[in-house]
């Protein structure tokens, strides 16, 4: 890292289920290797780092109709979420005990083309593609707030570029979409029968809403541009293009 002016810090492990059954990968990675980065770049003297976290960080919402602010408590309920609460208090500490300008997005459920095939998204569009069905945990009411990867791209420049040094910034869509809704756009886009929907085994200490405010972020002029219905439209076609892609790494 030396001679490196910025960091943006986007590496993590990410994936709730499997935090769900190996922790390890997961600290070490997100908590640790976040530590790493930051001692790196206090003695190499980098200018500013931001930190990409997740919404998943306040904990569940379900029963409420307000949205997670910057300053609300961290209340994270799985493997993954602790890491990255953990992750951020060693961000913070870095701004507050050796002056690095650190600045946090807190982004909602991405999603977009290109993501790894086992998230909710692609999950279920390569499974309606090839007639087999999509899982939908419990009863299918958790709720996610959906941003495209451009939009949420987008909000961390606009943090990067003029977020204020110290603190974090949620980046939300202000659109939630269960997970019964998911599945029966991708149905309806691709033209394949809700009997595709399968509800299984809810997931242990499943988290039912996540939702943000994302006002400070607007506030430096960023908002989303695309709607969930155009996202996910624009999104299955693409995966709907590029079957090899996906096809190499389910093989594997």
């Amino acid at each position: 890292m030396a001679g490196c002016r910025h960091v943006v810090h986007f590496a993590a492990e990410t994936h709730v289920d499997r935090s769900l059954v190996d922790s390890a990968p997961f600290h070490r990675t997100n908590v640790i290797g976040t530590g790493v980065l930051l001692d790196a770049s206090h003695r190499h003297g980098v200018e500013r780092f931001l930190h990409v976290s997740t919404d998943e960080v306040y904990g569940d919402l379900a029963g409420e109709t307000r949205r997670s602010l910057e300053d609300d408590p961290m209340a994270p309920g799985n493997p993954y979420s602790v890491s990255k609460a953990e992750a951020e208090r060693l961000v913070l500490e870095a701004h507050q005990s050796h002056g690095l300008d650190t600045v946090i997005t807190r982004g909602s459920n991405t999603y977009g083309p290109r993501q790894f095939p086992e998230k909710i998204v692609p999950l279920f569009t390569i499974n309606a593609i090839d007639g087999k069905p999509l899982p939908i945990y419990g009863s299918g009411a958790a709720v996610r707030d959906y941003l495209h990867v451009d939009d949420h791209c987008a909000g961390i420049d606009a943090v990067f570029q003029r977020g204020a040094p110290g603190r974090a910034y949620n980046l939300g869509a202000r659109l939630e979409v269960n997970g019964r809704e998911v599945a029966g756009k991708i149905l309806a886009i691709l033209d394949r029968p809700d009997t595709l929907m399968s509800y299984v085994a809810d997931r242990e200490g499943h988290d039912y809403r996540y939702a943000v405010d994302p006002s400070a972020a607007e506030s430096l002029g960023w908002s989303r541009s695309w709607s969930f219905e155009d996202g996910l439209a624009h999104t299955v076609d693409w995966y709907r293009q590029n079957e090899s892609w996906w096809r190499e790494i389910n093989s594997t």
